[in-house]
Formats: C-alpha cells, sequence, structure tokens
C-alpha cells in the first residue's frame, strides 16, 4: 500500500492493486475512508470518521489534488 503523504494524522495511500477511476483511500485510528477524485471530488466509503473529519479530508484532497494524480500516474503507469 504505497503511502501518498499524511497529514495531520491522517493517511493517504493507494493499494498496489488499484483500478480507475483515480482515488485515494485515507485512514486515521479505526476509521478509513475512500474517494474517487476524477472526474469530480466524491465520497465512496466511510467507516468510522465524523461529519467534520470528512469536511477537513476533503479539505486536504482539493489543496492535494494534483499530487494525488501525479503519484496515481508515476505508480500505476
Amino acid at each position: 500500500m504505497p503511502t501518498v503523504f499524511n497529514f495531520l494524522g491522517f493517511r493517504f495511500y493507494f493499494f498496489s492493486n488499484d483500478h480507475e477511476p483515480i482515488h485515494i483511500h485515507i485512514s486515521k485510528g479505526g476509521a478509513e475512508a475512500k474517494y474517487d477524485i476524477l472526474p469530480k471530488l466524491r465520497l465512496i466509503r466511510n467507516e468510522g470518521f465524523k461529519k467534520g473529519e470528512l469536511k477537513m479530508i476533503e479539505a486536504i484532497i482539493e489543496e492535494n489534488e494534483e499530487i494525488i494524480i501525479e503519484r496515481w500516474e508515476l505508480f500505476f503507469n
């Protein structure tokens, strides 16, 4: 599971056998979430994050969208 980055205790990562569309997995403590990045940021799954944490995660993803896409393309292409 390649880690893209860690921020404020959140781990943003891919699975090594992931598939398109481009998406990111997030974990912190025992909570996990998954977001599609393209074509539009969209929550796919949430297991344990509170609403405020999801808003923070979304802001972090939006701020780092280019990095996430670049790392995806480097890893999977």
